[in-house]
């Protein structure tokens, strides 16, 4: 018989099809209002529901298309942080971000372990602070940055820090990162907190947190898998 080779684009989709038939997939974001998301410090917060575009005035800047419905979104930028009311262990995370023209922000697992949302399109050097990077531990393999407006895929396989008590016996590892459909990181051990995260203290379990308090973004289909 014949063999048929798939496009890799279809095999890319067979792979989260089967990731996310998971009954124990978790939908954090019900893309309606802020239910199950912590605010700290509310009348500071600039998070709100809607449909985000690049401003055609100015490349810099979000604005809201529709409000209501549809995204995660931080249009003004600064403002706070926001995190999920559940708190997960190992996991793996899904979700598409988009940012303007300089902009920045983080999605830290467990609150604590940042991976750097930026705006590095074009830069030939990347670091550890650029798009994609583990903030002050690892630098992407590659810059796999889109235009800014457009939006971007982030997947994170995260095994979390294991604990005898109050004693940590192992570090938190971030075991696969892609970005764009390209892997940016693997098997990076994280030996402590990303500075700036929610408690700045290590656990089994924590929030899934996007940081609010820099520049503008907005994320849409938040996914994540315990692991089994």
């Amino acid at each position: 018989m014949r063999k048929i080779a798939l496009p890799l684009c279809t095999l890319i989709l067979l792979a989260a099809t089967a990731l996310w038939a998971d009954d124990k997939s978790v939908t954090p974001f019900n893309g309606k209002n802020l239910e199950g998301w912590t605010l700290p410090q509310k009348p500071r917060s600039h998070w709100t529901v809607g449909v985000a575009a690049l401003d055609p005035a100015d490349a810099g800047k979000i604005v809201l298309k529709s409000d209501g419905a549809g995204e995660l979104v931080n249009a003004a930028g600064g403002g706070v942080n926001i995190s999920t009311t559940e708190k997960f262990g190992d996991c793996t995370i899904a979700l598409e971000f988009m940012v303007p023209k300089g902009a920045n922000s983080g999605v830290y697992v467990q609150g604590e372990y940042e991976v750097q949302i930026l705006d590095s399109f074009g830069k030939e050097k990347v670091e550890s602070g650029d798009l994609g990077g583990l903030y002050s531990v690892a630098a992407p393999r590659v810059n796999a940055a889109k235009k800014p407006g457009e939006w971007q895929t982030l997947e994170i396989q995260f095994r979390a820090p294991r604990f005898e008590g109050d004693k940590k016996t192992e570090n938190a590892k971030f075991l696969k990162v892609v970005l764009n459909g390209q892997v940016i990181h693997e098997n990076v051990e994280v030996k402590g907190p990303t500075p700036s995260g929610l408690t700045g203290k290590e656990a089994a379990t924590g929030p899934l947190m996007f940081q609010g308090d820099h520049g503008p973004v907005a994320y849409r289909n938040i996914r994540l898998v315990p692991a089994k």
